[in-house]
């Protein structure tokens, strides 16, 4: 087999594209185009090291998604908040990195549906999208409200997650395309049942920091897929550093291989060679 490239792998460059999304492995500063691979024998093979993401600390276990441990506890980037930003500490004078808050978590974010495994309300960066919707495999996407800040969006997404769920069945993901959804009659519901809620945010934060984004459009997403997996089984290169088989498709971070599935984020920082 021939070795296309080598390194510490992050989770893959995606880009929205017509007719499908294109995606590339990143090791380290080089990219591998991954959309030509489909349909071939790829074999991806760890090398046995971590390298935390943010030190460059070789680890023996990766926390976080590619952190070290030391790292994990003292960024605010790997902070509770992140996951349920509602939680956000910032106003307390407790963040870990103020200067990092202020750039990441003190700017607009957008509270969206998204249809990868059925629906589901999430928020991002507004500069993250469609990014965001690419990386978790959505077939469709609406954004629904411009938030002024990530707590914001949180206490939103925290109030919306009442009517639907917030998270994406990564089982289901791979199973097949999800039934298309009017994504538009159901942000309407959700602003009709939550409408006091959201109006009780407004009233606390102002009118301005919380705003419904009525015009927006549907987004509709074609990912690279020839074939799903009749039964769903997992690399695991912690186990086996192997994952090869033909490369069936790829869709949000997942690579679908007619021998296993693979999460490529879920190893952010491990050393990988990549061949064909």
């Amino acid at each position: 087999m021939i070795e296309l490239g080598r390194g510490s792998i992050r989770k893959m460059a995606v880009r929205l594209e017509t007719p499908v999304v294109q995606y590339a492995f990143r090791l380290d500063e080089l990219e591998v185009p991954v959309n030509p691979l489909i349909g071939q024998t790829v074999r991806l093979e760890y090398l046995g090291a971590i390298h935390c993401s943010h030190c460059g600390k070789r680890t023996k276990t990766s926390f976080s998604q590619g952190y070290c441990y030391p790292c994990m506890t003292k960024l605010a980037q790997c902070d509770l908040c992140i996951m349920s930003p509602e939680r956000c500490h910032y106003d307390a004078g407790t963040c870990r990195e103020p200067s990092w808050g202020e750039q990441f978590c003190m700017t607009d974010h957008v509270v969206y549906l998204a249809n990868s495994s059925g629906i589901k309300v999430g928020i991002t960066r507004a500069s993250q999208l469609p990014t965001r919707w690419l990386d978790q495999g959505a077939s469709q996407a609406l954004p629904i409200l411009r938030v002024a800040t990530r707590q914001q969006s949180g206490l939103v997404e925290d109030l919306l997650r009442s009517q639907v769920p917030d998270r994406t069945n990564w089982r289901t993901l791979l199973k097949g395309d999800a039934e298309a959804l009017d994504l538009v009659a159901v942000r309407d519901q959700l602003f009709d049942s939550c409408a006091d809620g959201i109006r009780g945010l407004q009233e606390r934060f102002g009118l301005q920091a919380i705003q419904p984004l009525v015009d927006a459009e549907v987004l509709e997403i074609r990912y690279p897929v020839e074939a799903y997996p009749g039964k769903i089984v997992s690399f695991n290169l912690d186990k086996n550093p192997v994952a090869e088989g033909t490369l069936l498709g790829i869709k949000g971070q997942y690579l679908i291989f007619d021998t296993g599935v693979i999460n490529i984020r879920k190893y952010t920082a491990y050393q990988l060679a990549v061949h064909q």
